[in-house]
């Protein structure tokens, strides 16, 4: 393991076992150097990192200190990976959104109201009259949110969020028909909030496992599309 590597290891033991809880401000470099055994070089290049990876916040003039490890920081950079995800890595995102999404709907298929099916038909009407790959993405992303944010689990909710993002989104409709892939979209959700309305969970998520399935097809053929371009090309 690389000197940087371990440095990084054990200021994140020190985080798990509670000798730094979070909002704690950490040791002089000097001393917390000498306590973990590292160059204050080394000690330096992993707090950057933690830094980054949101572990560790810096205020100027007071010092480093470890962040509220609230999942919406941890999970920032994933957000970043799903955004320029292509390929294989897009569709093993929507993989992990196809093994939590139709679960979450099927928990929200037994606490939806009739006002959360008056809201969620409003942004299908919309969405029926989006014309570009933006519009109807930013409908599409209000209407998984109102849903999953039915179950009252925000860690859920961001990692959804994460597996599929706007851009994500935005890429795989502009990759294919774009007006036949607002169809049928708009086709599947329209299933899922029937499902919703009927308040049968099973059903809420079999339609959502086709409407992921669906996406991960269309990634799928776009990176085929790709592949076969490249090839000609060449």
């Amino acid at each position: 393991m690389a000197v940087t590597d371990d440095a990084i290891e054990k200021i994140k033991a020190m985080i798990v076992s509670g000798e730094l809880p979070e909002g704690s401000r950490l040791p002089r470099e000097e001393a917390l150097a000498d306590q973990l055994g590292l160059s204050r070089n080394s000690l330096r290049e992993a707090v950057r990192a933690l830094v980054a990876m949101r572990i560790l916040i810096t205020r100027q003039g007071d010092g480093t200190y470890v962040s509220s490890l609230e999942p919406h920081l941890l999970l920032d950079g994933l957000t970043f990976a799903s955004d320029v995800a292509q390929g294989p890595a897009a569709a093993q995102l929507l993989q992990v959104r196809r093994l939590l999404e139709p679960q979450a709907v099927a928990l929200a298929a037994s606490r939806v109201t009739e006002d959360d099916v008056a809201a969620l038909t409003v942004i299908l009407d919309r969405s029926a009259h989006a014309t570009t790959a933006e519009e109807f993405v930013e409908l599409d992303v209000a209407f998984h949110r109102h849903i999953i944010e039915l179950v009252g689990n925000p860690v859920l909710s961001l990692l959804l969020e994460v597996v599929s993002t706007r851009t994500q989104r935005v890429r795989v409709l502009r990759g294919i028909d774009t007006a036949a892939a607002l169809v049928s979209a708009h086709r599947e959700h329209q299933a899922i909030l029937a499902a919703l309305a009927a308040r049968d969970p099973a059903l809420a998520a079999a339609t959502t496992a086709v409407h992921v399935a669906g996406l991960e097809q269309w990634v799928a053929e776009g990176s085929a599309a790709s592949h076969r371009s490249a090839a000609v090309g060449g």
